[in-house]
């Protein structure tokens, strides 16, 4: 058996609905769409919302909320996650963390955890209790500005 020789087995395939092509097909003149009105015309519909003119549900209802534009979203990571992580390293740097996070967003520090050594720690933002721990250690957390 050759490719050209495959074909579908009988009574599997429909013949499509010709619309359009006379009285005797049963879908000519208005070719199914019934008469007059605006689905009844060739292009585009109403858009989804259209409602017939009367006020759409959309815009009957009231906006709720608010989206702030300035929001910054940032890489959170703990400060005993670091210390595991990065156990035996004096200095951890951006490229350390962006290796286990997304490049896409700002890092920040968070001071969940311990740490009990000397670390010097690059991070966009820490927080005030991450400050103190890294501080108290006996390391030093610098602060990059931007993003």
């Amino acid at each position: 058996m050759r490719l050209h020789e495959l074909k579908p087995f009988k009574g599997e395939l429909k013949n499509r609905k010709r619309r359009g092509r006379g009285p005797a097909s049963g879908l000519g003149c208005t070719s199914g769409k019934g008469n007059k009105g605006q689905r009844s015309r060739s292009g585009k519909g109403p858009a989804p919302a259209f409602e017939g003119g009367q006020m759409p549900l959309v815009r009957r209802l009231p906006k709720r909320g608010f989206k702030n534009p300035f929001r910054v979203d940032y890489n959170e990571i703990s400060l005993g996650f670091l210390a595991k992580k990065f156990g035996d390293k004096q200095e951890i740097t951006l490229e350390d963390m962006y290796s286990i996070c997304k490049k896409s967003k700002p890092i920040k520090v968070l001071g969940v955890g311990e740490i009990d050594r000397p670390v010097k720690i690059w991070a966009h933002k820490f927080s005030k209790s991450a400050m103190e721990k890294i501080k108290k250690a006996g390391g030093e957390a610098m602060v990059l500005e931007g993003k």
